[in-house]
């Protein structure tokens, strides 16, 4: 038997404040926040633990500073539905990346960072 894709995990500063981006996303996210949220994720799931539940098990844990170390990317419907996305996540107050545009590997593209600077991809194929 092989390891397989199980989960994708992320440490949070503000569990209150990731569970609402990802609630604005569409995801299905629980209203209360705790140490530790397992989240539907297209078939994964996606885990967010705050950075002190990780150091409680991992004495030698630092929190990581600066974006780009994980990327999540949610696949939309349709071009429109991208452009759509991000207007809803940003007109909520979280921060744009990269305003949606027609990128030239044939996608409708845009990035939106979480609470955390996580980077969060919207896309589409092109039509």
């Amino acid at each position: 038997m092989q390891p397989r894709p199980s989960a994708v995990g992320l440490v949070v500063s503000d569990m209150a404040a990731s569970l609402a981006f990802y609630r604005s996303l569409g995801l299905e996210v629980p209203d209360e926040p705790a140490p530790h949220v397992e989240i539907a994720f297209g078939g994964l799931r996606l885990l967010l633990d705050t950075e002190e539940t990780v150091a409680s098990f991992d004495p030698s844990f630092t929190p990581p500073t600066g974006a780009g170390r994980v990327g999540l990317a949610l696949e939309c419907d349709s071009p429109a539905e991208v452009d759509a996305a991000y207007a809803r996540i940003t007109g909520a107050g979280y921060r744009g990346h990269l305003a949606p545009f027609d990128a030239f590997w044939g996608q409708r593209y845009a990035s939106v960072l979480d609470p955390d600077d996580v980077g969060v991809d919207l896309f589409a194929a092109s039509t």
